[in-house]
């Protein structure tokens, strides 16, 4: 009889004490330890790209329908058979956008910075929030136009072999 009883209360009591250690463990956020970055918005990977002007998928768009970015076009350009002109012209245009995209990623990192500061600070307020914000995406679009325009001054100096050529390397299906 004390046998069944104590079977009866582990019946009881044991899922109780895994539903307690589960919902124990299920507070802790999928944030926990980036309250310790620089800027809480941006993990130093994304700071370190806005910094160098890297692209980071802003211009997927562009990309997975087919219009190459010169960046890439460089890389591969023994393999696309660029001719010296066509790899100069996108040379100058992969400087202009990683030049343009640095000092817009600079401008997107300090409003982000200033944000996280306001919050930091407790002096953040509805309307200073709308106008940080506007600001940073803003910025996120101009950084985003800047990488998304480079695609379309590349495709213009391509055939329609490299193109294919191009998509075919980045191992992507036919986007038509």
């Amino acid at each position: 009889m004390e046998f069944v009883r104590i079977l009866v209360m582990i019946a009881v009591l044991l899922p109780a004490a895994v539903y307690a250690q589960e919902h124990q463990h299920g507070a802790t956020s999928a944030y926990a330890g980036e309250e310790t970055r620089e800027i809480k918005s941006l993990s130093d990977e994304e700071i370190a790209d806005l910094r160098k002007g890297a692209g980071s998928g802003l211009a997927k768009a562009a990309e997975l329908n087919g219009i190459p970015g010169p960046s890439h076009l460089l890389e591969l350009k023994d393999e696309i058979r660029l001719d010296p002109q066509q790899t100069a012209a996108i040379q100058i245009i992969s400087d202009h956008m990683r030049s343009d995209a640095v000092s817009e990623g600079n401008r997107l990192i300090s409003y982000e910075r200033a944000l996280d500061l306001e919050f930091k600070n407790g002096t953040i307020t509805d309307d200073t929030l709308s106008k940080m914000i506007a600001k940073i995406e803003e910025s996120r679009g101009r950084l985003r136009s800047i990488h998304l325009s480079a695609h379309l001054k590349t495709r213009l100096l391509l055939t329609v072999d490299q193109i294919d050529q191009y998509n075919s390397l980045r191992g992507y299906a036919d986007p038509k």
